[in-house]
């Protein structure tokens, strides 16, 4: 992953962070609140994996449990697609296991080498990323006015 990717990817995940606490100035249903919960994913995904080898549902009850409130309900459609673009970029790799219930299989995903380099790249920039912002913020007149 890029350095470019990786801000653009930040980024987005900021100002969905920063909209969810200010959702009478920005609809949650925004282009720019949909556009930062997208970008946001990739690195919450990894996150769930870099936890434990873990599969779709999984992931699925996890980001809803914890996340619905700010990120929406995850469905498979938008959850499956990165999972499926992150095995692509070799960030993560999957293994069938039979699965005990229905007699199946379950895809479990665990984060690779690379996945973890990346990972820690973005983790490391998101803090400094947010302290930046922040002192920006902090100096808004607007953020002041409305509180």
């Amino acid at each position: 992953m890029t350095s470019t990717r990786a801000v653009g990817i930040l980024n987005t995940i900021y100002l969905a962070l920063l909209i969810s606490i200010r959702k009478e100035v920005v609809p949650v249903d925004s282009k720019y609140v949909q556009q930062f919960k997208k970008g946001s994913l990739e690195m919450i995904l990894l996150c769930l994996i870099a936890k434990k080898e873990t599969y779709g549902y999984e992931i699925l009850t996890e980001l809803n449990r914890n996340g619905a409130a700010v990120l929406g309900y995850a469905k498979e459609g938008t959850v499956y697609p990165i999972l499926y673009r992150l095995q692509e970029a070799g960030l993560i790799q999957s293994r069938l296991a039979p699965a005990a219930a229905n007699g199946g299989s379950k895809k479990y995903y665990a984060l690779t080498d690379k996945g973890r380099q990346v990972l820690a790249e973005l983790l490391a920039f998101w803090k400094r990323y947010m302290v930046c912002v922040n002192d920006f913020i902090r100096d808004c007149d607007l953020m002041e006015e409305e509180t």
